[in-house]
């Protein structure tokens, strides 16, 4: 059931009980994890944080707790799924679900007791009638009247013949609905999409209690830009939201600027950017920016040796020495960052790359901490996927979580210098892809499967990095081919999760084009393949493609 009103239904609610988090390995559920933690706080309320990063962790945490609470917020997981079956819960146990992953699953839009759901009511839902998918059932056998014993035998054979033309044309008006049910749900559940972020919804939340605050405001723009680095929303979508946001900005950053300490040293302001669209080149160099942004590396193709000059060629029409472009961006000459954005979009447009400036935000620690909205995305991310093990599970995701805190820079810088790190193999997986032409046209889709042994194959074995690795070579494979047919085709990539086990992580990549509305089939193409070959598979992630 949705809640309409967020305050009433759901927080005035939980904030008198003892309550379970179980939140995705997502930044977007991190950031919207953070909003609910700070007004937790304000309101002395009881919670118990696990973080789960599938559908099996998520059994078992519920299993665990499920006698101590009876109150379960589920951040970014749970919607599309049938919770009441899979989890089998007790009839006095609630859930609250804010999750931004869709379709969502039809038994929890109209379950009215136990399930309630935290999503925003703007999104194109296009949820099915109740009626065409649910029914109540009718007794098919039912008991022939009584007939009187005068009744004359013919008046018996006419009403017991008009019973079973009755029957008969019910049979058929069942087979014809459950035929249109299952066309009905088959629209329905064809495609994921993901709606309005998690983050946001939590902010909204916060808004309407008049309990918002700058940083609550901050991680609902990372969970958004969240969204749109991974590419789960439309280009469209994101330009909405970020309007949306970019009045709450207004509203809690105005200071007039003749105040003489307008900025004191613990400060934080956040402002509204018309950036470019180069990954973390605020704390690298901009060379290094430049080849391995995937939105520039595939433009300029800087896989091959005509893509090389190409790239000397921009940055010679932009006027940029070497020397400079190859130092951190911190210690370039004043005189050259001032106007770095312009020359950089001037050049940009004559090099075929049009869409290189981009509507984000930035934030300011005091003084000296700059950083762009896109810059915390990939820094977590990081954090969260690191494959270096240091102590148990849950330590990436506490360590992820903490970084987005303003407290805690260290961890925030760590986690770009690990950001970097993946951006490079990123970028040397696809070179080496492409230059030994592993992406294979499959028919109807390309594939590409990573081998053990390759470089930074470890890395891969993760969802959202392999997801980045993904995105990043259909675009690239996009602007190397010459085949216009393999232009217009999804990509299936496989890579190696755990070596000892023999199994593998599998991805489907909806086509790259202009006009994508960034829904995909291949949760549900997937299951059918899995069914159809009788492989042995999990779908344990909670983005089912």
């Amino acid at each position: 059931m949705f809640v309409s009103d967020c305050r009433r239904e759901f927080y005035d609610v939980i904030v008198t009980q003892r309550v379970l988090l179980l939140v995705a390995s997502d930044v977007d559920a991190l950031c919207a994890c953070k909003i609910l933690q700070a007004l937790f706080q304000c309101d002395h309320v009881q919670y118990t944080l696990v973080p789960v990063s599938g559908w099996q962790e998520l059994e078992t945490a519920f299993l665990e707790h499920k006698d101590q609470f009876k109150y379960f917020v589920l951040i970014n997981c749970g919607a599309n799924v049938d919770l009441l079956e899979m989890l089998q819960p007790e009839e006095d146990t609630f859930f609250f679900v804010c999750d931004s992953h869709r379709p969502i699953n039809v038994v929890n839009v109209y379950n009215d007791t136990q399930i309630k759901l935290l999503v925003k009511q703007d999104d194109d839902l296009d949820v099915p009638a109740y009626d065409d998918i649910f029914r109540d059932e009718e007794d098919e056998e039912e008991d022939s009247e009584n007939e009187s014993d005068g009744s004359e035998p013919s008046e018996k054979r006419r009403r017991f013949e008009e019973d079973v033309i009755e029957r008969t044309m019910k049979r058929r008006q069942r087979r014809e609905w459950e035929a249109r049910r299952q066309e009905i749900l088959f629209d329905y559940e064809q495609y994921e999409y993901h709606g309005t972020s998690s983050a946001m919804v939590m902010f909204d939340l916060a808004w309407i209690m008049s309990k918002d605050l700058n940083d609550m405001l901050w991680w609902a723009i990372v969970g958004l830009t969240d969204q749109w680095v991974q590419d789960k929303i439309t280009q469209m979508k994101y330009v909405t939201d970020i309007g949306i946001l970019q009045r709450h900005v207004s509203r809690h950053n105005h200071r007039n600027e003749d105040e003489e300490h307008s900025l004191s040293i613990d400060c934080m302001r956040i402002a509204f950017e018309y950036d470019l669209r180069l990954a973390l080149y605020q704390h690298w160099s901009l060379y290094e920016s430049l080849c391995y942004t995937s939105y520039t590396s595939a433009s300029l193709k800087l896989w091959s040796i005509q893509g090389q000059k190409r790239l000397q060629e921009f940055l010679a029409d932009m006027g940029l020495p070497l020397k400079q472009v190859k130092q951190k961006f911190n210690s370039m000459d004043m005189s050259l960052k001032e106007n770095l954005r312009e020359m950089i979009e001037e050049s940009a447009n004559k090099f075929g790359m049009k869409d290189l400036r981009v509507q984000t935000f930035s934030i300011h620690f005091g003084f000296k901490n700059k950083f762009l909205a896109s810059d915390i995305v990939y820094a977590t991310t990081s954090l969260m996927e690191n494959i270096e093990k240091e102590g148990p599970e849950t330590t990436n995701f506490i360590k992820a979580l903490d970084s987005l805190s303003r407290g805690n820079l260290d961890k925030l810088h760590q986690g770009l210098d690990l950001a970097k790190k993946q951006l490079r193999a990123i970028q040397q997986t696809v070179a080496s892809c492409i230059c030994t032409n592993l992406v294979i046209s499959q028919g109807p889709f390309l594939y590409c499967s990573l081998m053990e042994g390759t470089p930074d194959v470890k890395l891969f074995s993760k969802p959202v990095s392999l997801c980045l690795l993904s995105k990043y070579l259909l675009k690239s494979f996009v602007c190397s081919t010459k085949n216009k047919r393999c232009k217009l085709l999804p990509l299936v990539m496989a890579a190696p999760m755990d070596v000892e086990q023999g199994t593998v992580i599998m991805v489907g990549i909806p086509p790259e084009t202009e006009s994508s509305d960034k829904k995909n089939f291949f949760g549900r193409a997937f299951e059918k393949a899995a069914d159809s070959t009788n492989s042995r598979t999990l779908h344990n992630h909670f983005d089912m493609s």
